[in-house]
């Protein structure tokens, strides 16, 4: 008997091999060649479907519904079968890769045989509190993941900006019909502020964000910075004054050149790029006749405002960002991102600071 004149009873012995053949396939190759050799160009339910054509026309109805029922059902099989050797392929890579937590630490503590030290993200953490603290702001936080509008939206950021892209945000599967997402900076948490408190707001946002991005200067977690203010009067020269006096102490070099260049941000206008004197040759802060960009900034857009019921007529405001990781390479010399994150005991005991001597401004940071 052809294959194009196989009976219902042939029918049903197709499906019963092909269900045999699959609980036999012990990995994803094997399932691939049931697969393939099922319903490829050349899979034997593919021939039959290619055959119809040649069943008298009486029986062709009959013939196409039974074998696209046939189809469907193993469809369902097979993809039920993927299913499971995928989960056990990665319960076993689990397996393989369990760490044992209850192996004794490793006799070399970061700063030194008989005390810990503190990791220079956390340490710049500090100083940037202490810094920013002493011109009046406090510290604000808010949640890792975020929803669009508290991420994009109310941020005057549109549909087709590439930031809202796959390709270079982190989503999480939607709810309600909306993507949650991991945040890809910390200004969410100025809108949080700006939308909880009324003004005058003075807060600086510090914490981590995840973008779709890595190479010895970028990663997808990262730490940012970020800096509002909201009063009435505020101007270009309040935020001028801020970041250059910042800079300057943070740096450790109290005539270290500042630059502010225009730019674009959604979320701020007018806005500016801020740029420090260095040496290109050398990489030495504050010598040389180069500039290096270093943060953005810019006057808080009115839309921003409204989004979060602040009248803009009334109230002004600027706001900046900067990476944490960055301005840490650039205060110690740092050539590589990467590092950061591979918890490295040598790295870490070359680098870490002192947890007994916190930033202290009259000691300097």
């Amino acid at each position: 008997m052809s294959e194009t004149t196989m009976s219902g009873d042939d029918l049903a012995a197709l499906e019963a091999e092909t269900a045999a053949a699959l609980a036999a396939a012990a990995d994803l190759r094997a399932w691939d060649a049931v697969r393939v050799g099922t319903l490829g160009k050349s899979g034997r339910l593919t021939a039959l479907l290619k055959g119809l054509g040649a069943v008298p026309a009486e029986q062709r109805k009959e013939r196409g519904g039974a074998l696209n029922r046939l189809k469907g059902a193993l469809e369902g099989r097979i993809e039920a079968r993927r299913a499971e050797l995928e989960a056990a392929a990665l319960e076993a890579r689990l397996s393989a890769e369990r760490m044992d937590v209850t192996l004794p630490p490793r006799p070399f503590p970061p700063a030194g045989a008989d005390q810990g030290g503190i990791h220079p993200i956390s340490r710049t953490m500090e100083e940037l509190v202490a810094l920013f603290g002493a011109q009046g702001f406090s510290v604000a936080e808010g949640p890792d993941i975020e929803s669009d509008w508290h991420n994009f939206g109310a941020l005057n950021i549109p549909e087709h900006h590439p930031a809202r892209q796959d390709h270079d945000t982190f989503y999480l599967p939607a709810i309600d019909g909306r993507r949650p997402v991991l945040r890809t900076h910390t200004s969410p948490v100025q809108i949080r502020t700006m939308v909880a408190q009324e003004p005058p707001i003075r807060v600086i946002v510090p914490g981590r964000t995840w973008r779709a991005d890595h190479d010895a200067t970028h990663s997808p977690m990262f730490h940012q910075v970020e800096g509002l203010v909201i009063d009435r009067g505020i101007t270009l020269g309040h935020l001028k004054g801020c970041l250059i006096d910042f800079l300057r102490a943070f740096f450790g070099i109290s005539d270290l050149p500042v630059r502010f260049r225009a730019s674009y941000f959604p979320f701020t206008e007018p806005s500016m790029e801020v740029d420090i004197g260095w040496n290109r040759r050398t990489g030495e802060l504050g010598k040389g006749g180069d500039w290096l960009e270093i943060l953005g900034s810019g006057m808080v857009h009115p839309r921003v405002l409204a989004n979060c019921g602040i009248d803009p007529r009334e109230w002004q405001g600027f706001a900046f960002g900067m990476g944490i990781e960055r301005i840490t390479m650039l205060k110690h010399g740092m050539p590589d991102l990467r590092p950061f994150y591979e918890s490295d005991v040598r790295w870490l005991r070359h680098w870490a600071a002192d947890p007994l001597s916190p930033p202290s401004l009259a000691e300097g940071v």
